[in-house]
């Protein structure tokens, strides 16, 4: 018992520290994108953390199939569609708007599910929606009642990431995760490289601030992130592990604070507590006490 507890308390603490980088990660995005092109950051990112995991786990190769490659390829490609979306947002938005906006991908994560089993969503769900849009609109919306294009694009980079999760999730559990995780990893860098050479001029950065950019997001938000996510996982619920992920765009904005001195006007803290908010509860089942419970179970034995 208490080394079970001592596993969930060290996976805990694996998947705070992931969500910490990948708060951190708005702040690297937005430095780098001051040196190098959106798509040209996309196939820097993940090219070099494909490299880096490809090297360090070069035994799992061996179990290398057909059908790995064809997730790994399926993975890759929504990731990298998603990062579009995001890396563009990023650069038109402030670092804490974003990171509070790509959150609503655990409000989405259920919302889809929902479509996609064809059935309504349930009362908790409607509520959570709710809150998000009250809290998008108090943190997007400017006097003229106009939403900007970086919050439109973190919103539909928020609603391609859940369908990344949803798939991801479904795949993963009959093939190595490692393996999956190297894979879309080189896949989203190659693809982005491609379209990098047909819409840009890829190059290295210039600078040494966007190769500390560059190299944070590949060792620590893509390389470090992704393994420790997967290490942790194998010891907690997709429900915890979304409840701790859903704590993402309060580092967000306050790396944001820390290194650019953003702060949100009271109409956006407000707004973001309404996202906040939502996220939380889609991730929280309320547990009936135990007397309840019982009279509940009684009931449906005496019918």
């Amino acid at each position: 018992m208490i080394r079970r507890m001592n596993i969930q308390r060290i996976a805990d603490l694996q998947m705070l520290l992931v969500t910490l980088l990948w708060g951190s990660s708005y702040l690297f995005m937005k430095e780098g994108l001051g040196s190098v092109q959106e798509i040209n950051l996309i196939a820097l990112r993940f090219g070099f953390a494909f490299l880096l995991l490809g090297i360090l786990f070069y035994r799992k190769w061996s179990c290398l199939n057909w059908k790995l490659v064809g997730q790994g390829f399926l993975l890759g490609a929504v990731l990298f569609t998603a990062f579009i979306f995001i890396t563009y947002g990023v650069k038109r938005t402030s670092t804490s708007q974003a990171g509070f906006l790509i959150s609503l991908s655990v409000v989405f994560v259920p919302l889809l599910t929902a479509v996609w089993k064809k059935q309504l969503p349930s009362k908790k769900m409607v509520v959570c929606i709710m809150l998000a849009v009250t809290g998008i609109s108090l943190l997007t919306l400017d006097q003229s009642l106009s939403i900007g294009s970086g919050d439109i694009l973190c919103i539909l980079g928020a609603l391609m990431y859940a369908v990344y999760i949803i798939l991801s999730g479904f795949i993963v559990k009959n093939g190595d995760a490692i393996l999956l995780s190297i894979l879309q990893l080189g896949f989203a860098g190659g693809i982005a490289l491609i379209f990098s050479f047909i819409f840009e001029q890829p190059r290295l950065p210039d600078t040494n601030e966007a190769w500390v950019a560059v190299l944070g997001l590949t060792v620590l938000c893509s390389a470090v992130a992704y393994t420790l996510q997967i290490l942790a996982q194998r010891h907690m619920t997709s429900t915890r592990a979304g409840l701790i992920f859903s704590m993402e765009p309060v580092f967000a904005a306050g790396f944001a604070l820390m290194f650019y001195g953003e702060k949100l006007p009271w109409n956006g803290w407000v707004g973001a507590c309404f996202i906040l908010s939502g996220v939380l509860l889609t991730e929280i089942t309320p547990r009936l006490p135990q007397w309840i419970r019982k009279q509940k179970r009684t009931e449906k034995v005496g019918v």
